[in-house]
C-alpha cells in the first residue's frame, strides 16, 4: 500500500511470505477495537466507591504528573466526571492518552493500597479514562488563556512534552508555535503507540481538543535542522523548548539486515497506525521481533491481529529485564506470541529475501553478555528490529548527558534561552506521562524566565 506522504514505505510489498488481507474484513475491526471497554456512569461510581481516599496517597507519589487520584476518584464517586476531568488535566493535560498507555500496574494502581492488601487495585487508569473521556466528549475546553504577554515561545515537536509545554505557555498567554517534522502532531501517541489502545481517532481528538485553549499554532513538516536551525528559532523567539524524542534507531550490525522483509519496528508501527484500510498492510506468516521493551511488544501482538501465524519476541537478556512490564508481556502471551529470552541475533539468512534468522543463546560473561556457543534458527518472512532508539538532529552546541540531551529538573539545557523534555533528554522514561510532567514543568520555568521571575 502507499505510504502516506512523509512517513516510511514498507519495503515488503513484493517479499515472498508477506501478503496483505490473511484475515477477514470484519476480523480487523474487531482486533483494533478498544482494549478495554469503557466505563458506564453506574460503572464508573462503583469503581470508585472501592477507593479508601488515603490522607497519604501512594498512588498520587506514583504519578509521574502528581494527578490528585483520591480527589477526581471522589468527584466520580459524587457523580461530577467534569470536576473530576479537571482535575485530572490540571496536571497532566494528556491525561485521556495516558489513562490508555500509562503502564498504571506499576505506577498508581501498582501502589494502590488494595492492590497491597487483596492484590486488586482501584481501577484507577479507567476511572480516569471515563473522566477524561467524558470531558472531552462535551467538547468543552474548561480553560481560558492569561492576557496576552507578548512574548513569542518555539516548541520543537508535537509529542506529548512538545504538546504540554506549548498548552501550559498558551495558558499563562505566550504565543507559541510548535514545529513537527510529521504530517500530523500527536509525536509517539499518534505514530508510536498500538492502534488497539488509541482506537477510533483519539490520539487526534485529544490534540484538537488540548489547542482550543488558543494561541498555539502549528507548523507541520518542519523540521530541526533541515528547514531551520536553533539560532534562527531563537533570533525570532523569546525562548525554546525541544521536544524532539528519539527519531534515530539502534541498528543490529548483522549483514543482510536490510534485506527485503527485515525493518524497524517503529516504521511497521507508524504505517499502520496511518493506515486507512489495515486490510491492505502486508504482514508475514512467520514474524521475528528482536526486543524487550513496549515497541517490540507493540509490533508482536500487531503482527498477530493482522493475521501473523508465528510470531516471536527475542530478548538478550531474562524476563526481569526487559523494558515491557508483565502485564503487557502477558497480553502479548495471551495473543499467541512466543517469547524467548537470553538469546542474542547472530546471523540472518535471506536469498533474495528473508528465510531465517540465528540466534545464540547468552550467559553473563567476564566482558558482560556473552553467546554460549548454542545456537537456533527460527522460519521467519519478517523482521523487526525493536533495539531501541537513539537522539537524533540534536543541534551540536547542546551539551549531552550520556547519549540524550542534558537538562535540569526544569529542563533547563546548556544553553540560557533553550529548554528540553521527554525521551530525548537524560530523565526521559520513554513514558507518554513522564514527557507530560517534563513539558509542563519547563513551561513554567519559561514562564517565570520571561516574566523576570527565574533566571
Amino acid at each position: 500500500m502507499p505510504a502516506t506522504k512523509g512517513e516510511p514505505m514498507s519495503n515488503s510489498l513484493t517479499t515472498p511470505g508477506i501478503v496483505a488481507g490473511r484475515l477477514h474484513p470484519e476480523d480487523y475491526t474487531r482486533h483494533f477495537d478498544d482494549l478495554y471497554p469503557d466505563y458506564a456512569a453506574h460503572e464508573a461510581m462503583v469503581a470508585a466507591d472501592r477507593c479508601y481516599f488515603c490522607h497519604d496517597a501512594p498512588c498520587i507519589t506514583a504519578c509521574p504528573t502528581d494527578i490528585d487520584i483520591p480527589l477526581f476518584i471522589r468527584q466520580i464517586q459524587a457523580g461530577q466526571p467534569d470536576a473530576a476531568g479537571k482535575t485530572i488535566f490540571d496536571q497532566n493535560i494528556l491525561g485521556g492518552m495516558c489513562a490508555r498507555v500509562c503502564p498504571t500496574e506499576t505506577l498508581c494502581e501498582g501502589a494502590c493500597v488494595r492492590e497491597a492488601a487483596e492484590g486488586k487495585p482501584v481501577e484507577i487508569g479507567r476511572l480516569q479514562r471515563y473522566a477524561t473521556d467524558t470531558l472531552i466528549a462535551r467538547n468543552a475546553h474548561p480553560y481560558t488563556r492569561a492576557a496576552p504577554t507578548g512574548k513569542r515561545v518555539a516548541v520543537v515537536g508535537a509529542g506529548p512534552a512538545g504538546l504540554a509545554c506549548a498548552h501550559r505557555l498558551a495558558l499563562h498567554g505566550h504565543d507559541v508555535t510548535v514545529f513537527d517534522a510529521r504530517t500530523k502532531p500527536g509525536g509517539l501517541n499518534e505514530y508510536g503507540i498500538a492502534a488497539y489502545k488509541a482506537a477510533h481517532g483519539f490520539a487526534q481528538a485529544e490534540v484538537d481538543w488540548l489547542l482550543q485553549i488558543g494561541g498555539v499554532t502549528l507548523r507541520q513538516g518542519w523540521a530541526l535542522g533541515r528547514d531551520g536551525s536553533l539560532a534562527d528559532l531563537q533570533a525570532d523567539h523569546d525562548a525554546v523548548f525541544l521536544g524532539i524524542g528519539l527519531a534515530g534507531v539502534n541498528a543490529l550490525g548483522l549483514a543482510d539486515d536490510t534485506a527485503p522483509g527485515a525493518r524497524d519496528a517503529v516504521e511497521f508501527i507508524a504505517e499502520l497506525r496511518q493506515a486507512p484500510d489495515l486490510s491492505t498492510l502486508p504482514i508475514g506468516r512467520h514474524v521475528v521481533v528482536i526486543g524487550g521493551g513496549m515497541t517490540a511488544v507493540d509490533a508482536a501482538v500487531q503482527s498477530r491481529l493482522l493475521g501473523a501465524e508465528h510470531v516471536t519476541m527475542v530478548y538478550r537478556r531474562g524476563r526481569d529485564a526487559m523494558g515491557a512490564s508483565d502485564h503487557e508481556l502477558s497480553h502479548a502471551a495471551n495473543e499467541g506470541v512466543k517469547i524467548i529470552t537470553h538469546a542474542m541475533p547472530v546471523a540472518i539468512h535471506a536469498n533474495g529475501s528473508l528465510r531465517e534468522v540465528e540466534f545464540a543463546y547468552t550467559h553473563p560473561g567476564e566482558t558482560g553478555l556473552e553467546p554460549t556457543g548454542e545456537t537456533f534458527r527460527l522460519q521467519a518472512d519478517q523482521l523487526f528490529k525493536a533495539i531501541g532508539q537513539t537522539l537524533d538532529g540534536a543541534p551540536d552546541a547542546l551539551t549531552l548527558a550520556g547519549r540524550k540531551l542534558a537538562a535540569d529538573a526544569e529542563g533547563r539545557t546548556s544553553l540560557p534561552g533553550i529548554w528540553a523534555g521527554g525521551d530525548c533528554t537524560g530523565d526521559g522514561e520513554d513514558l507518554t506521562v513522564t514527557a507530560v510532567a517534563q513539558g509542563r514543568d519547563a513551561a513554567e520555568s519559561i514562564h517565570a524566565a520571561l516574566m523576570g521571575a527565574g533566571a
